[in-house]
Formats: structure tokens, sequence, C-alpha cells
């Protein structure tokens, strides 16, 4: 989860700085020999989806640990939602700016292989990432977190909430439902597959039944998930995650999700290197950083998804976060094979 309120987020990264620096976690992984000094580039540039770099998220807490650990300064840059990080490093490949890549999903790995734009590397530690997170086993990317994708209601306004995909095509639920676009957010093209992966190649028939359920249809989580909690509409597309966020800080059970017996789709993210990189070996450090506690032990509390490495003590208010009993995912590639051409039925569905 990213969203949130200035000052409570701005409390949560002191609180989370204090966490990082006191208690390691697991296994910590430091400088490989020989690097530092002269040889330390200026900055290490990442591109990172708008909720990872903002004040809130875990980008700027994880930028100051690094370069307190390896000496190596890290500047965040701010790319819209995981597919636009996607498209820009696409755009730059002949001539790459980025060092790391932070937001490409299972949903947008077959694409970033097919432009071949990531650099294979399998960093330190990668044995304690649980094994069916491991999307590529060349490591082109490396996942860092997973959840499930899930639809949020407001309890104050939702007295029976959806129990299923098809139940939110009640009419009940006219003008009530926040979506996000699948060309440009990572929750948008998950909730996509989910709707393929639940009804096939009739999903669009199953998108023409929901039309008048959904309200509008942003273009990021963070707007879409902003519209929800400002009262445009008591039902959004975010995570399974979502509620522990507002027991955390706001210390309210008023945001629920919707368990579908059916199951979720489930979302895994990744980084990798950008091939090319202009600073490969502390970019490499990056990625090795990644599976540390240091930067585990960041992602609960402030991406509000689940650590990858096995043994990340999560906080109390993720007992608020309810584990489907079936998540599911499509193969890579699958998704290589039919992606566009499910992206495009959905579009001329959905604007038609």
């Amino acid at each position: 989860m990213k969203k949130a309120l200035l000052v409570t987020a701005l409390l949560a990264v002191i609180v989370v700085l204090a966490v990082v620096f006191v208690f390691p976690g697991p296994e910590e992984t430091g400088p490989p020999s020989g690097d530092g000094g002269s040889d330390q580039p200026e900055e290490l540039v990442v591109y990172a989806y708008d909720s990872f770099v903002s004040e809130w998220g875990p980008g700027p807490v994880i930028a100051e640990a690094f370069e307190e650990q390896y000496g190596v300064p890290v500047r965040l840059d701010s790319v819209g939602d995981g597919a636009q990080v996607l498209q820009k490093a696409v755009l730059e490949k002949e001539n790459p700016r980025a060092d790391i890549l932070i937001g490409i999903d299972n949903n947008l790995l077959g694409v970033a292989l097919e432009q071949d734009i990531l650099h294979a590397y399998r960093p330190t530690g990668s044995d304690r990432i649980d094994p069916h997170l491991i999307l590529d086993d060349d490591f082109h990317i490396t996942p860092y977190d997973y959840g499930t994708f899930s639809i949020i209601y407001d309890t104050e306004k939702i007295e029976s909430p959806p129990k299923s995909l098809e139940d939110l095509t009640d009419p009940r639920f006219r003008d009530r439902l926040i979506l996000m676009d699948p060309r440009t957010s990572t929750p948008g093209l998950g909730f996509l597959m989910w709707t393929v992966y639940r009804y096939g190649e009739d999903f669009t028939d199953y998108w023409e039944r929901l039309e008048d359920s959904i309200l509008t249809i942003s273009e990021g989580w963070d707007s879409g998930y902003g519209l929800f909690t400002s009262g445009e509409a008591p039902l959004v597309l975010s995570y399974t995650t979502s509620p522990a966020y507002h027991v955390e800080y706001e210390e309210s059970t008023r945001y629920q999700a919707a368990i579908f017996e059916e199951g979720h789709y489930m979302q895994i993210e990744g980084m990798g290197i950008v091939k090319g990189a202009p600073h490969l070996e502390a970019a490499k450090m990056f990625m090795d950083f990644a599976l540390s506690g240091t930067f585990q032990s960041v992602i609960p509390l402030t991406n509000w998804m689940y650590p990858v490495v096995k043994g990340t003590t999560l906080p109390d208010s993720f007992e608020y976060a309810p584990e489907p009993e079936k998540s599911f995912s499509f193969p890579v590639g699958k998704l290589q094979e039919n992606r566009d051409r499910w992206i495009d039925q959905w579009s001329r569905t959905v604007t038609n």
C-alpha cells in the first residue's frame, strides 16, 4: 500500500528508520571488496513508480540506508506507475540513463524480456527468497515484495460487500467502483488479468456487464485510491494489505478487503539492472541490498506489501490484512503471448 496522509507518513518514515538501523533483520550483505574510493559513481540512478519514491514510500528510507552502507548516493526518479517505468526504459534502451528499474512485476516481465532491456544478475541472498516468488531463473528481475489484489470497501457506506467478481456487476454497486487503467497502472493490469483468468476469452463480456458499476478508471493507483479515501466512491481496487495501513496509522478499521472465494490475483514486484547501465557495479550492490534485512524490513510499513525474504518480521497491523485461501497468476510465457492482445481487446471494449 502506498497512499497516505502526509503527517502520518512522515512519522512512519521516522519510525522505520529507527527500526532499520537498530534491528537490521536477516543476514546483511556488504560492498564487494575493491569497490569504493575514487571508483564510486557520483550517484546511482533508479527509476521507480511514484508511490515508491514518495515521502511516505520506501524509496527515501532505502536510499539513505544504501548510501550509509555503501557510500553511493541514490537518485530516485519518479516515473508514474510500473508500466510507465518500463515504457521509459524501452524508449531509452539505445542510450540508457538509469541503472535500476523498480516495479517490473510478473505481468510486465515478458515485455521487458522481449525488449531486452535488462542485465541478468543473481544477487547475493537470492537463496532466501521463497521459491514460488522467483519469476525468472536467470534473474533478469529479482522480486522484492508481493501481494494480492482485492476490492477495498468503505464499511460506512457498504453493509454487504461483494463476494466475487460477478457480484461487482450487481446494480446496487452502480457508479460505486474505482479501477485503474491497465495500460498505465500495474494494479489496473493485475485486475484485467484477474478477469481474464476467471472468464477466459469471455472476459470482454464481463467488462460489459461491469461497466455500470465503474465510476472512473484512473491512470494510476495513487490517484484512484485518493479518490476512494476522499469519499468519491465506496469501492476501489487495491491490495488485501490496505486495511493494515489504516489500522497502523489511523487506528481505523473502516476500510476492509472483500475476500472472494474464487481467489485473488497475485502481484510479484521486481527490480532489475538496466542493460548497459552506466554504473553496473554499484547497481549490483543495490540488487544485493534489496534482499538484505535492512531493505526487506522497510517494505511492510511503507510499501504495504509482503517482503519476499523468508523470516522477515511483519508488523502487528498485518493481522488486519486477510490472506486469501486461493491466489494465482499467469505464467510469464502465457502473458508474453497474449498480454498485448488482451489489453487491446479491453481497450476496444471500454471505449465502445
